[in-house]
């Protein structure tokens, strides 16, 4: 089990410091979430301020950029970490596909499966391994002259992590991903009742053993040793939950847990601009399952308490540590939590 922390929208030079710090605090790993400001930059400005950590990014869009560009990002990237650098990616909703990256959004679900199997022609083809010549559905990829590849690296094996919260996107990545990017809004039910079994069943198909695929599991973290300390995180998980729970797609988590008519409330407020309406719903009982609440020394026991027995190897990425590394003085807690959880 590794601990992670996670970025966001950060200026690359903020980016290059606050990596150096996650990695002299112990963590395994630093994902780049990607919104105001893209991924793959972050981790270039991260991988060259680091030597052991991995970088990774979670998520970067993919359907707005083609595969032969999202390779060769990757592919830099990689050769840049010696290896470290782990591509995850996701769908996006439909709105922001089509209304802020003007893209046809269609069928999402099918069209990441065979995004994945094109990536792995191109990084074959980037390698020498063979000719580009990948034919699909969404796809014809068959033209790579020498002077527009990259040519071959050490470490050609990129992994790829997808996001996926419904049952066929999980089926696909037991199938043809490294690694599951869990989304933030999740709990340890949903994960044994839902993710994990549609997991297995897309590495059945594929006759692939448990090891194949890593979750990678973000979780939103409620810390301190005082009640004011843990409340500013409290708040901070509430709206966060919140507003992931707007997206009706992900009604599922809340209906796993008998909480039914959650995301429609939580869309219904959103549409009409309330954000502290769209807090108040995530009550303090939501709070308890989908959140990890704890003091400094009792976080890292938490954590691994919370993913203990997972069938599949974890990542635990504490969603707000790179935030609480930035503005807090805590350096010292993160480390004693990312040497509490590599002991475990």
């Amino acid at each position: 089990m590794k601990l992670d922390a996670m970025a966001m929208g950060l200026p690359l030079r903020e980016a290059q410091t606050l990596a150096a710090d996650v990695e002299r605090a112990g963590f395994a790993g630093l994902w780049f979430t990607e919104g105001g400001r893209t991924a793959y930059l972050g981790a270039a400005a991260s991988a060259l301020a680091t030597t052991d950590l991995d970088i990774g990014t979670g998520i970067a869009v993919a359907f707005p950029r083609s595969p032969m560009i999202t390779a060769s990002s990757a592919w830099e990237l990689a050769e840049a970490t010696g290896g470290r650098f782990y591509l995850g990616l996701g769908t996006q909703v439909k709105a922001h596909i089509e209304r802020r990256y003007g893209v046809p959004y269609a069928h999402p679900g099918p069209w990441l499966r065979e995004y994945v199997l094109a990536l792995r022609a191109i990084f074959r083809a980037f390698q020498g391994e063979e000719k580009l010549d990948f034919h699909g559905d969404f796809y014809d990829l068959d033209l790579l002259p020498p002077t527009w590849s990259p040519g071959p690296i050490e470490d050609p094996d990129v992994p790829i992590y997808l996001s996926g919260v419904r049952p066929w996107m999980l089926r696909a990545v037991g199938e043809v991903a490294d690694g599951l990017h869990v989304h933030p809004l999740h709990t340890r039910t949903y994960l044994d009742e839902v993710i994990v079994p549609n997991v297995a069943a897309g590495r059945a198909g594929a006759d692939r053993p448990v090891e194949a695929v890593t979750l990678a599991c973000p979780v939103l973290t409620i810390v301190g040793d005082t009640d004011e300390e843990q409340e500013r995180w409290r708040q901070a998980a509430r709206f966060q939950l919140a507003f992931y729970g707007s997206t009706r797609t992900y009604r599922g988590v809340f209906e796993t847990h008998g909480w039914d008519g959650t995301s429609e409330r939580l869309w219904e407020l959103q549409k009409a601009g309330d954000l502290p309406g769209m807090a108040a719903v995530i009550t303090d009982e939501m709070l308890d399952v989908l959140a990890v609440t704890a003091t400094w020394d009792g976080l890292g026991p938490a954590l691994l308490e919370r993913y203990a027995g997972v069938e599949h190897p974890v990542r635990i990425i504490c969603y707000f540590a790179g935030n609480s590394l930035r503005a807090d003085d805590t350096f010292d807690q993160w480390q004693q939590v990312a040497s509490t959880v590599r002991a475990g």
